[in-house]
């Protein structure tokens, strides 16, 4: 397992839409393994495959914390297929937009398609963190990132720091 670089705002990748996966094979299960180690690594609960450059719909998730034993899911071509009436509020990160966070409305309970790591179509139902899981990392396989649940003003904000951070670097 390798640890992957994740890629940070405004990096371009990150705001593209990822493509379907059409097997699962060896290659695709080490690109699972080195997800969940670079998850956790980081540390964080969630990745999507475009977080680390690769535009394929995948993602890995465990909010399991600190010493709590780890319970990761694998997501290949995850298709949320309904979501409750009932909202829920958590205040969301991302690996790709460090030491940011807000709170963010999204259904409270989440019914998916996938696939496993074995190549065998699966459904599950999530709630709670999971449910607000799971829409935030397929968010990230359709070029979309929490922030652009917030207002203009503040996304423009966020946006125009990183891009500025990035500038800096370069010098």
């Amino acid at each position: 397992m390798a640890i992957r670089s994740i890629l940070k705002l405004p990096d371009p990748i990150l705001r593209k839409r990822a493509k379907l996966v059409e097997r699962v094979d060896a290659d695709l299960r080490r690109l699972m393994n080195d997800m969940l180690a670079s998850m956790y690594d980081a540390p964080g609960i969630g990745l999507a495959a475009p977080q680390v450059g690769i535009l394929r719909r995948l993602i890995v998730m465990d909010p399991a914390k600190d010493e709590a034993p780890k319970n990761p899911v694998i997501m290949v071509n995850p298709e949320i297929l309904a979501r409750s009436e009932e909202m829920r509020t958590h205040e969301e990160g991302c690996l790709s937009i460090p030491e940011i966070t807000a709170e963010i409305e999204r259904p409270a309970k989440t019914r998916v398609s996938y696939i496993d790591r074995e190549g065998k179509k699966q459904e599950m139902e999530l709630e709670g963190i999971w449910s607000t899981l799971v829409q935030h990392e397929i968010d990230h396989l359709n070029g979309v990132l929490f922030i652009d649940y917030l207002s203009r003003l503040k996304r423009d904000m966020i946006v125009k720091k990183f891009t500025k951070a990035k500038r800096a670097d370069a010098l």
